[in-house]
């Protein structure tokens, strides 16, 4: 039955509680006494557009740059092979020592050692060029492109001398750099110092590009002589080493060297090489290997797997004030010739000791890493014309160019198909009572992964070390030698499936990509 005085009660409440829901929720946002003013905040430009407008171009020129070029500059990573010293794992005391390792590994066992760089794509087939400091002594190099691609890379070869070094990956229809003229480079321009310096477990510090002037050219470091002078296997080489660097205030750091130093056209006018500072980062400055001297080395490189240095043999240094009072010359500027090395091109071409070469062919010489890269621009038996002053008087000769006495070609590094589990960057080993005692798996039988490689395939996803392998590519393991045959029908580019538990019986499932 229908009693209206309820009913007018049930209005009465519903609306009073209404209204108490109503200001619990304007007091919220603001409409009570006791509510804080939000401050009224701007959006509008400081400056107008026009009066910013030549920086603004110069931003949106920088990004397109950086949108055109990153997708050609690559990271490597290469892997050398070392021994552990684990001597002083075993004198820990009983108990602790196996907080560190598992028992079974024997003592020295190999470790290797990763290291790299960054490089750029130079031909749609695969070639690139990076510095010879970031692939030397080699056993492995992996390539890593933008779009997360990889690829095992051949060694085509390398010039310690100038700090330049070929690798090629195997694909087509890869995004290139073109290349500018290093010779036209001004002081005073802008530059844009590009490089992939990221390592790391999975997620990458990725591309970096900074900006700055040309600062200077023609820096003679004495950086590369050093350095081989420094290797009893390249010694003998180093007074054929050319220091003719581009510096530029764009910060380069370790992880840039071997990438591109680009104008604002997009072209590369450098390689990325080195940097002036006492703690090993960039502290105002850095220095690039001109990209004309660059591409004569590659050039030859690719064609005959080592560099055929054209010699013009003579030892020289640069004029000084005092020299150009002394010889007579029209300003302080040249290279004053010192002697002469046995069998001298330049001796047999009627130069002599005391003459100061000012131009090889038409194109002046001001100071010694400038004649360098003249001369080494050219091939062996080239003829050059050499302008010089003797006795106050602008005199010409012609030199033809001997081959340096350079070492024999390095050994080349191919990327051959790795075995089985190394595919992954891991090596696998049945699981024991022994090593179970501490990993305390449910069962003390299948197959655990005993290392992963680090950076390798399987450490960029994560994987881990004594995680027992369950399936692969859906495949029960029971054996390492279960992981070995069904790995072993696994290409270069294909992708594998690991089914992973844990102690805990924690379960995970990692698509794993073997690199091309």
């Amino acid at each position: 039955m229908f009693d209206p005085l309820r009913a007018k009660a049930k209005v009465l409440l519903y609306t009073s509680g209404a209204f108490l829901v109503g200001v619990g929720m304007t007091s919220g946002i603001g409409w009570t006494a006791n509510a804080v003013t939000m401050p009224t905040v701007s959006d509008e430009p400081q400056l107008s557009q026009a009066s910013v407008q030549p920086a603004l171009d110069l931003s949106d020129a920088f990004v397109n740059i950086s949108d055109a070029v990153t997708p050609a500059v690559v990271r490597i990573e290469t892997q050398r092979q070392r021994t552990a010293t684990r001597g002083r794992m075993q004198e820990l005391p009983p108990g602790f020592r196996e907080f560190f390792d598992l028992p079974g590994q024997p003592e020295g066992s190999p470790a290797p050692q990763i290291a790299g760089g960054s490089g750029f794509i130079v031909s749609k087939d695969g070639y690139i060029l990076t510095n010879d400091h970031v692939i030397s002594g080699a056993d492995q190099i992996m390539v890593y492109l933008q779009d997360r691609r990889e690829y095992r890379a051949t060694l085509v070869g390398t010039d310690p001398t100038t700090d330049v070094a070929v690798i090629k990956i195997d694909d087509t229809d890869l995004p290139t750099l073109s290349f500018g003229n290093s010779d036209d480079v001004r002081v005073g321009e802008w530059v844009l110092a590009v490089g992939n310096p990221g390592f790391g477990s999975g997620r990458q510090l990725d591309y970096t590009v900074t900006a700055g002037i040309v600062s200077a050219k023609g820096r003679p470091l004495q950086l590369i002589q050093s350095e081989l002078r420094r290797n009893p296997n390249l010694e003998g080489v180093s007074q054929f080493a050319i220091e003719d660097f581009i510096q530029t205030d764009a910060v380069i750091n370790p992880g840039n060297s071997g990438g591109p130093l680009v104008g604002l056209r997009g072209q590369v006018v450098g390689i990325n090489s080195a940097i002036a500072s006492r703690t090993g980062y960039y502290q105002g400055y850095g220095f690039a290997v001109p990209v004309n001297l660059a591409r004569r080395v590659m050039e030859d490189l690719i064609e005959y797997g080592q560099v055929r240095r054209p010699w013009i043999g003579i030892q020289i240094t640069d004029v000084e004030t005092e020299d150009a009072e002394v010889y007579n010359l029209p300003h302080v500027g040249g290279v004053l010739i010192q002697d002469f090395p046995d069998g001298s091109p330049a001796l047999g071409g009627g130069l002599e000791a005391e003459d100061v070469i000012v131009a090889i062919d038409g194109q002046p010489v001001d100071r010694v890493p400038e004649l360098q890269r003249r001369v080494a621009q050219k091939r062996p038996g080239d003829r050059i014309r050499v302008e010089y002053y003797r006795d106050g008087r602008l005199q010409e000769t012609t030199v033809r160019l001997a081959e340096a006495p350079l070492q024999p070609r390095p050994a080349r590094v191919e990327a051959s198909a790795p075995r089985a589990e190394e595919k992954l960057g891991i090596s696998v080993m049945n699981l024991t009572p022994e090593v179970n005692e501490r990993l305390n798996y449910p069962e003390a039988s299948g197959v655990i992964i005993e290392s992963v490689q680090p950076n390798g395939p399987a450490h960029r996803r994560e994987v881990s070390r004594w995680l027992k392998i369950e399936e692969i590519n859906r495949t029960p393991v029971d054996t390492a030698d279960d992981v070995k045959a069904i790995l072993d029908e696994v290409g270069p580019g294909d992708v594998v499936t690991l089914s992973l538990v844990d102690p805990l019986g924690a379960r995970q499932v990692v698509n794993v990509r073997v690199p091309r």
